[in-house]
């Protein structure tokens, strides 16, 4: 890669760029900010999380981490010492912010628990995310761009774009959301911008190989058990192309597993010969029935996934249903089958 090419890839385009100024000209120092993600966070939010509170503090900003659920013990090396993290206290983490900066979503409902005390709050809030709005937008200052392979992406500009330093670890929690976004670099959003950020990443510090073996190669006995019974409830409709699979709500007690082990069984459904649509329906146990869709070629998933309230990208997308797994599970599948025929029209 030349010196042209590689500065045309790290460039953010002006119209980020003037976002990225309108932002920032909303901060000031001596601020405490509350950063927030959706729930059951994954390594685009929380890697974006940790990077833009070492980048605020390199400002004298304070920020603390505030998730509707807990912290993914998976990236538990993303926080080290310096960065709050306060999501166990709930809204009452808050009570005395000076402004809240939503990341990688744009939809109140997604921040859970969290949703009704955003709703009432009185301080600026602003949201940096890569994903079509949903349809109760956080708020109205953005740093929002759908081509951004990732979040972290966007942060990644507004480190260079406000002449910021990005440091060993604030290069490490930028690499694993781009890592994890796209699917290891082997997803649609992959782009050659996102190949370029990771390469300055890399020179930044980062690791890959420890980066593999602290997301990857660090799988549970218990995960693998459950991925078998798990694959036991596998149904492949060729004829559709429609692949879909499920886990119960006692499955992660049984096999002593946490929720964030079940992030990438959707891939192996969707991995089967000719399959357009994945499903993977995981009962919560209180009534609730998550979905996380997957789709290859051109169907489009987030489409599919707002009409359950859900939402994400054209092939990565999730939903929450109310009903049991089995109800769940009869009703959105005969759906899916009549949107992969073109049955369905929108609504």
């Amino acid at each position: 890669m030349n010196d042209a090419v590689a500065d045309g890839l790290l460039h953010a385009s002006e119209a980020r760029q003037a976002a990225i100024h309108t932002w920032f000209a909303a901060l000031r120092p001596g601020m405490t900010i509350a950063l927030s993600t959706h729930i059951n966070a994954d390594g685009d939010g929380c890697g974006s999380e940790t990077a833009l509170a070492r980048l605020l503090a390199q400002c004298g900003i304070r920020c603390r981490i505030v998730n509707p659920t807990p912290w993914p013990s998976m990236f538990d090396f993303l926080l080290g010492n310096d960065v709050e993290e306060a999501s166990a206290h709930g809204a009452a983490a808050l009570a005395d912010v000076d402004a809240f900066v939503v990341l990688d979503i744009n939809d109140v409902r997604r921040l859970g628990q969290l949703a009704e005390t955003v709703r009432g709050l009185t301080v600026p809030i602003s949201v940096i995310d890569h994903h079509v709005a949903g349809d109760e937008p956080v708020g109205t200052l953005e740093v929002a761009d759908t081509a951004a392979c990732a979040t972290a992406e966007l942060v990644y500009d507004i480190a260079v774009t406000l002449g910021l330093e990005i440091t060993p670890a604030i290069a490490q929690s930028l690499y694993v959301a781009i890592l994890t976004d796209t699917g290891s670099f082997r997803f649609s959003n992959t782009s050659p911008r996102a190949h370029g950020i990771a390469a300055a990443l890399l020179a930044a510090g980062v690791n890959p190989e420890e980066m593999y073996r602290r997301i990857y190669a660090q799988v549970s006995l218990g995960r693998l058990q459950l991925l078998r019974e798990a694959l036991g409830t596998l149904v492949n409709e060729p004829d559709l192309g429609l692949s879909h699979i499920a886990v119960d709500a006692s499955a992660t007690e049984r096999y002593d597993v946490t929720s964030e082990e079940l992030d990438g069984i959707v891939e192996h459904p969707r991995s089967i010969a000719g399959t357009r649509m994945a499903l993977f329906f995981r009962d919560l146990g209180y009534g609730k029935v998550k979905v996380s869709l997957r789709s290859t070629g051109d169907v489009d998933v987030q489409r599919f996934a707002r009409r359950y309230g859900g939402g994400g990208h054209r092939k990565a997308s999730g939903a929450m249903l109310t009903g049991s797994l089995d109800a769940v599970r009869t009703q959105v599948v005969a759906e899916a089958r009549a949107y992969l025929r073109g049955e369905l029209t929108d609504e």
